[in-house]
């Protein structure tokens, strides 16, 4: 075989700039016709691209297609008209047999064999393994899985199992006829058009998505699945699930239709694609994929969840589904601006909590998001859109996710609601099935609110970081004055413009004023008519930033009790559980009764920790609680104080 360079759509091309890759060909339908040697782990296929160049005439393709043994190349369907090709295992390189002209389109067949476990591996936190394809007990093993296959394409592992331009900036239709045994049922992206029953004893399922998406959201599963039928609208939503588990479906997939509803609703964009399917896979080596029409999960979906709330799985739901509209609908065209996906589906399961349980919920759900980003910012600092990554995999990381979502709720609370998720369903019509970078989003966002916003994705995007401010209030002769300092290594990090507000808590009146950060040191004075009880910078926890005070115990005492926000009233109760706060049986005392559930049930971890004598005192309290507890976790929590004294 040939040596020669990888063209520079090959991821690590480049060290340093990572730019889109380069579109000679505009990939335009996919035709796939496969089998499956199961005692192998090998897949048989036979693959027709129809393609047009993008824009200069051409008479070479390079498709992407890893660890293959290529059979035949021929123009069309017709395999006497076959075409010279080199191939080096991870790219076939193949001879027109003339010029194509951009406004002329081409159609190929590849007939070739692959065994996908054989390919080079690559491995990320997020997704573990870069195979593409995947046989689970393929010989059906006693005490083992059901046999099953699944794919898993994202970011550049799909053309292990099948030849294709592997990009997030092509879009293609598609075609996939699957054979296999008949007890096995298939699933893949769009429609189920057809079952053909084989004069071998075969079946052949043929899947058909007529709507345009990118290469790595090709999916395909095979197994002994059982499906339930559920249906959004006239558009049909399953679950598929092994049979063990299939009175567990409506209890792990039953909000979706739901979802699809509100996600709809709220984006003024209707959900866009032919059905709604979800399948729990065996071993799966990332948690779950978004695949266009039919999205994987591993198989801890099937377990339960006994976490405090124990709604992590709907979390996951919450996160695919959204990427419908944020990664298949609208893609990102490149890994650098991978937060396109990523961010939006994080914010995704913010905005069901937020509709479905409430805001405190959804903002308890938000202050997780801040904890893995600053977790991970200790490690490392990076810009949220990375034209430098080092590896695709390392992309997928808390701040594509996390960090990223909070950035979107800071940008929904700064140009406020309306014309946030106006902008949100301007992006989406405008972008429609297309692919895009980060000033498609802020272009869209000026678009609707008619504010520039280059500074805010300058430095929230486009830079790294986050701020660190130092905070001390003070108050002398009916004069409050906030001193906010802003504390990062300015050498790696923006010195941010941060429009933010303080509220000023007072007797029984609360006053909020409106501020904005914009130098090292910024300073606010106020006129009061006497001293104020406590005072809260940002008191919503909008910013994504650090905050360190100079409140003393009471002043946050005030702030628990005060505050209608998670995050305020939890910073409260962490400093005053972690010091010697003389008053702490007032603050349990109070926490025993707050609305919200989740400080009903950390007091009472927190009273499971103290001395026999102190517990016996709160018994009474507990045993009142427990008669009109309506939260299941509290409720258990408050049995199993009760049973230690």
């Amino acid at each position: 075989m040939d040596e020669w360079v990888l063209e520079d759509n090959a991821s690590g091309a480049n060290d340093h700039y990572k730019e889109s890759n380069t579109l000679y060909h505009d990939l335009k339908h996919t035709e796939l016709h496969l089998s499956f040697n199961w005692r192998k782990s090998e897949v048989i296929g036979k693959a027709t691209l129809t393609l047009s160049p993008y824009f200069y005439s051409s008479n070479e393709l390079t498709l992407d297609a890893k660890n293959m043994q290529i059979e035949k190349v021929y123009l069309g369907k017709d395999s006497k008209k076959t075409l010279k090709y080199s191939y080096n295992d991870r790219q076939l390189k193949i001879s027109l047999p003339k010029y194509y002209k951009r406004t002329e389109t081409f159609s190929l067949t590849i007939e070739y064999s692959a065994i996908p476990g054989n390919t080079i591996k690559e491995k990320g936190a997020a997704i573990t393994d870069s195979k593409g394809l995947y046989f689970i007990n393929p010989t059906n093993e006693p005490n083992g899985f059901m046999p099953q296959i699944w794919s898993q394409g994202e970011p550049e592992s799909n053309s292990s199992w099948f030849p294709t331009i592997d990009s997030p900036n092509q879009k293609m239709t598609q075609d996939l006829f699957l054979t296999v045994d008949p007890k096995y049922t298939t699933l893949s992206n769009g429609e189920h058009i057809s079952t053909t029953i084989n004069e071998n004893g075969t079946k052949t399922d043929h899947w058909k998505q007529t709507k345009e998406a990118a290469p790595y959201l090709t999916m395909i599963t095979i197994g002994e699945f059982s499906k339930v039928k559920d249906s959004w609208r006239g558009i049909d939503v399953d679950y598929y699930l092994e049979k063990k588990h299939l009175n567990r479906a409506e209890e792990i997939f039953g909000n979706t239709p739901e979802m699809l509803e509100f996600f709809s609703n709220k984006l003024g964009v209707d959900y866009p694609w032919e059905k709604y399917a979800q399948i729990i896979v065996r071993e799966y080596v990332s948690g779950a994929m978004e695949n266009t029409s039919a999205v994987i999960f591993g198989d801890f979906m099937y377990a339960k969840n006994n976490s405090l709330g124990g709604k992590f799985n709907e979390d996951v739901v919450s996160h695919e589904l959204f990427h419908h509209w944020f990664g298949d609908l609208v893609t990102c065209e490149s890994w650098a601006n991978l937060p396109l996906n990523e961010s939006f589906a994080t914010y995704g399961e913010y905005l069901w909590k937020e509709h479905k349980y409430g805001r405190m919920e959804a903002d308890f759900h938000l202050s997780l998001d801040l904890n893995n980003y600053l977790r991970e910012s200790k490690v490392k600092q990076e810009d949220l859109i990375r034209f430098d990554y080092n590896s695709i995999l390392g992309m997928f990381d808390s701040h594509s996710y996390a960090k990223g979502g909070r950035v979107l709720h800071m940008l929904r609370n700064h140009i406020g609601d309306k014309a946030f998720f106006q902008g949100l369903q301007s992006y989406l019509e405008d972008n429609a099935f297309q692919t895009v970078e980060i000033h498609d989003l802020r272009i869209a966002m000026e678009k609707v609110s008619g504010r520039d916003l280059n500074w805010f994705f300058n430095q929230w995007f486009l830079s790294s970081g986050h701020p660190e401010l130092e905070v001390d209030y003070s108050y002398n002769g009916n004069i409050l004055k906030v001193e906010i300092k802003q504390k990062q290594n300015l050498n790696n990090t923006p010195l941010y413009q941060l429009p933010t507000s303080v509220q000023i808590y007072t007797g029984n009146t609360i006053r909020r004023e409106y501020i904005t950060l914009n130098g090292k040191t910024s300073v606010f004075k106020f006129n009061m008519d006497k001293k104020p009880d406590f005072v809260d910078l940002d008191p919503d926890r909008i910013l994504l930033a650090t905050i360190s005070d100079n409140k003393n115990q009471e002043m946050l005492y005030q702030q628990f009790v005060l505050s209608s926000g998670f995050q305020a009233k939890y910073d409260a109760f962490d400093k005053l559980t972690n010091t010697s706060y003389p008053n702490i049986e007032k603050l349990i005392a109070t926490a025993l009764n707050d609305p919200y559930w989740r400080f009903r049930a950390n007091a009472l971890l927190y009273l499971n920790n103290r001395t026999q004598n102190e517990k016996s005192s709160y018994k009474q309290h507990v045993e009142s609680l427990i008669k009109d507890e309506e939260n299941e976790t509290v409720k258990q929590l408050a049995k199993a104080f009760l049973q230690t004294i």
